[in-house]
């Protein structure tokens, strides 16, 4: 989700050089662990492994690469820090320590989407590995085009699947995880969308004091949507100016812009409190409104069961429009997700309810009025607030997990040695120096590593928020969505509707969801899904889906409790606690 400008430098192969040379393979091999060591003597510190370990684990490396040995793979990824890490360095490395020479494409995340969509109608060959989000779960097991790892592991990739991968430690591993209980996709990056706030201004005595006086309770970290939006109006509209400065309470962006989809898929709907109990995802209907039984999608309008057009959406929506139009700065309706990302760390926002975690490593730098002399940020990012529908046991926030993934159309061979090179770029000899290029961890040694721990103070609660028992509750799209491509493209403009005020948000919400079941009906009629293909419910009368338990629900008597907030102090305190 993040585009910058990158041009890939890759050496010629260790491989290549060698054979020119004609030296021996026993020297081969020597040249190899020698290229091994000089990484670990270099990049590839800090480690949760001493040493001797990473040496130990990369030998496997050079062995198992054998019979690649010279070749050449191409893989790709969205652009992202993570990535271009992965692509200038560790690319690099591995051709150096396993004479596999590879090229790491970094592309627009739609571009990504657009071409694997493209190799699973033709089932032709274009990257011999991709990183993709996991929000393509229910796409990948439903259609039959994508390796099962699972099987990849227990089957001709058995004798090349690394025996330190330790795929328990993957904290996404869930996510890649299908109904079938087969994993799908190897985690190799994630971060979540949580509550930002500039802890600076809510810690002065004067603002608390105000604040206190007016609402008659706590400045400080939202509980809920209407602490929320009563900061957001205190900032605004009360103190308006510090330092001199215009100041805003909350920051968003609404241009028709495809953007504009992700910042609904992204789970606002069940931070509002759409969708059903259940972790990851809830079930049977889940935070796009999507409705399953037996696996099988059955609907998303309220009339087939589904929520996308339910009370909650609806509310969850309009918020949406309110918020921006009353306390974000005029530009942010005119802005996509990219130019509407930097606006927080030039100092005139006092939180922002959905903010992406991969923001930290560009809100942390140097000499940024959000930063303070020592390094340190005057921001803090903490748990999303929920809205007046959420209840407990249900999802809290969305995680992107970058996930690799293997079509079954890519010749053995490549996928095998692409197999390699993500188990290379995910492995522990270089997982704890990518999550801090990156901050976007994947492993539960790294980030409860002393390292995380040391660089804790500088990231604003990215590591304590990783290291919290609230960290289940944020999770990518899940399994009921069984064609993401397709159906996330339906989303953007119909929520831009409701965001220029074309129609109201429970117009945009019946058109997103009337959609939505058209396209899978046409799935249901087409039998291109070879498991847990749409069954469509047949339409009824709404009352008796908000008659039944959970999702939908009906519309709240009154949608706006009491504001309820708690310190950050007390927060990490109660952290700590659950994790004891």
């Amino acid at each position: 989700m993040f585009d910058k400008n990158n041009k890939l430098r890759h050496s010629i192969s260790l491989a290549a050089m060698l054979a020119l040379s004609g030296l021996s393979a026993s020297a081969w091999a020597d040249a190899y662990e020698d290229a091994a060591k000089k990484w670990i003597g270099g990049e590839f510190k800090p480690s949760t492994l001493t040493a001797d370990q990473q040496l130990a684990e990369l030998k496997w490396f050079i062995k198992a690469a054998e019979p690649f040995r010279g070749m050449d793979i191409k893989v790709v990824s969205e652009t992202l820090t993570t990535h271009e890490y992965e692509s200038k360095v560790l690319a690099k490395a591995f051709t150096e320590i396993t004479g596999i020479k590879v090229t790491h494409d970094l592309l627009q995340e739609g571009d990504v989407v657009e071409k694997l969509q493209t190799v699973m109608q033709s089932d032709k060959s274009i990257y011999d590995g991709w990183v993709n989000d996991s929000d393509l779960i229910g796409t990948h097991f439903r259609y039959g085009k994508t390796e099962s790892i699972t099987d990849l592991m227990a089957n001709e990739g058995k004798n090349f699947t690394s025996p330190t991968l330790d795929i328990k430690d993957f904290i996404g591993i869930s996510f890649t995880t299908a109904p079938d209980g087969k994993i799908y996709q190897l985690p190799d990056q994630q971060f979540a969308n949580l509550y930002w706030f500039r802890a600076d201004w809510f810690d002065r005595a004067d603002l608390k004091a105000k604040f206190k006086e007016k609402y008659g309770y706590e400045l400080g970290v939202p509980v809920n949507w209407s602490a929320y939006e009563d900061i957001a109006k205190f900032f605004s509209e009360d103190v308006k100016e510090i330092d001199g400065k215009r100041i805003y309470g909350h920051m968003d962006y609404g241009k028709k812009d495809p953007s504009l989809g992700w910042r609904f898929t992204d789970a606002w709907f069940s931070m509002a409190g759409g969708g059903d109990k259940g972790l990851p995802n809830g079930l049977p209907v889940d935070e796009w409104g999507i409705r399953v039984e037996d696996c099988h999608p059955v609907g998303s309008s309220v009339t087939r069961g589904g929520d996308t057009n339910g009370p909650a959406a609806v509310f969850a929506t309009q918020k949406y429009v309110d918020w921006m139009k009353a306390y974000a700065p005029p530009e942010a309706a005119g802005m996509t997700f990219s130019e509407s990302g930097p606006v927080p760390s030039q100092g005139n926002i006092a939180q922002q309810i959905f903010w992406y975690s991969a923001f930290t490593a560009d809100m942390t730098k140097p000499g940024l009025p959000v930063v303070n002399a020592d390094g340190t940020p005057k921001w803090r990012m903490a748990p999303s607030p929920r809205g007046p529908y959420w209840e407990e046991g249900m999802k809290l926030g969305y995680q992107d997990v970058g996930s690799w993934t293997f079509m079954k159309s890519t010749p053995e061979k490549q996928k095998l040695a692409a197999w390699l090179y993500a188990q290379f770029v995910t492995s522990k000899t270089v997982s704890l120096k990518k999550t801090i290029v990156g901050l976007t961890p994947i492993r539960e040694s790294d980030i409860n590593s002393q390292a995380m721990t040391d660089l804790a103070p500088k990231l604003g609660g990215l590591v304590e928020f990783y290291r919290s028992p609230a960290r289940v509750q944020w999770t990518p799209t899940g399994t009921n969505v069984p064609d993401y491509p397709r159906l996330a493209q339906l989303w953007w403009s119909h929520i831009a509707e409701a965001a220029s005020g074309e129609k109201t948000p429970q117009q945009a919400l019946d058109g997103l969801a009337k959609d939505q079941d058209a396209i899978m009906t046409r799935l249901e009629r087409s039998k291109a899904q070879a498991t847990c293909a749409p069954k469509m419910n047949p339409e009824r009368d709404a009352q008796y889906w908000f008659d039944q338990p959970g999702a939908p629900k009906p519309k709240l008597a009154n949608e706006k409790p009491k504001g309820e907030t708690v310190s950050y102090a007390e927060l990490l305190k109660s952290w700590e606690v659950a994790r004891k």
